[in-house]
Order: structure tokens, then C-alpha cells, then sequence
């Protein structure tokens, strides 16, 4: 016979006031996802319009070389910033609209799935994170040996 331990057999209970600062937090991920999502937009009108701007810019006295590669290398990387964007901010909508509905529809299937979401937010800045810790720590050893290969 399997024996189930004291852990297995705990529930959690939200009271009122975790309730209510679930509540709120749900309300301000929501605010914050649509900033995002307006800020994505931007990003990719900015994106389409930068080879022009660019080019623009090239035909300008002084500019020299700078012109429609440019242009097009930082429309590229405004859409790459978009992009990456995308998917905290698609997370955090998630997690405040399931959120929402499970407190307004008493749905605790709502609730997990939108913790599920709040998770893959996280996870998502904390890959990244580690990926530019990295990427600076390479630049720092780089800039140490090209240093000590100048003298």
C-alpha cells in the first residue's frame, strides 16, 4: 500500500487579501502588456521606416558611407527588437488576462494556467539575462586580451 506524506496531502488556500493582491497584480501586468505591446508597435514602425530615414541620411553632407545599408542593418535590428519583445510581453497578457478570469469565474484551472504564463515571463527574462551575462563577460575577457596583446 502507498503511503501519501503530509506534504501530498496539503492544499493551498488563498485568503482574501493574497486574493486581492493577485487581483491587483493582474490589473497592472495587464496595463504593462499593453505599454508593451504599443512599444512593439513603434518598434516595427520603426523598423519598416529606417532604411528610409537612413538613407535619407546618407544623401546628408558629411554622412559619408552611412546610407541605405544602414539602414536596412538597423531596421533589422528594431524588428530583432520587436521580436524579442514580443514573447515577455505576450506572456504577461496571458498571465493578467487568466488571471482575471479565473478570480472573475472562480476558475482555479484559469488561475494555474495564467501562473504558467507569469512563469515562461520569468523564465524567458532569466534565459536572457544569463545569455548577456555572458555575452559581456566574453567582451570583458576579449577586451583584457586585446589589451595585453597591445603592449
Amino acid at each position: 500500500m502507498e503511503e501519501i506524506s503530509a506534504f501530498e496531502k496539503f492544499e493551498l488556500q488563498l485568503d482574501s487579501t493574497a486574493k486581492d493582491f493577485l487581483k491587483e497584480t493582474a490589473k497592472w501586468a495587464y496595463f504593462l502588456s499593453i505599454i508593451g505591446f504599443i512599444g512593439i508597435g513603434f518598434l516595427l514602425l520603426i523598423a519598416v521606416f529606417a532604411g528610409t530615414i537612413f538613407s535619407a541620411l546618407g544623401t546628408m553632407q558629411g554622412m559619408g558611407g552611412m546610407g541605405a545599408s544602414f539602414g536596412a542593418a538597423m531596421g533589422a535590428a528594431y524588428f530583432l527588437m520587436a521580436a524579442l519583445y514580443f514573447f515577455p510581453v505576450y506572456y504577461l497578457f496571458k498571465f493578467s488576462s487568466n488571471a482575471k478570469k479565473a478570480f472573475r469565474d472562480n476558475d482555479s484551472a484559469a488561475l494555474t494556467e495564467s501562473f504558467g504564463y507569469l512563469k515562461s515571463h520569468y523564465k524567458f527574462f532569466g534565459i536572457l539575462m544569463i545569455i548577456l551575462l555572458s555575452i559581456y563577460a566574453l567582451f570583458f575577457v576579449f577586451a583584457i586580451l586585446g589589451g595585453l596583446m597591445g603592449r
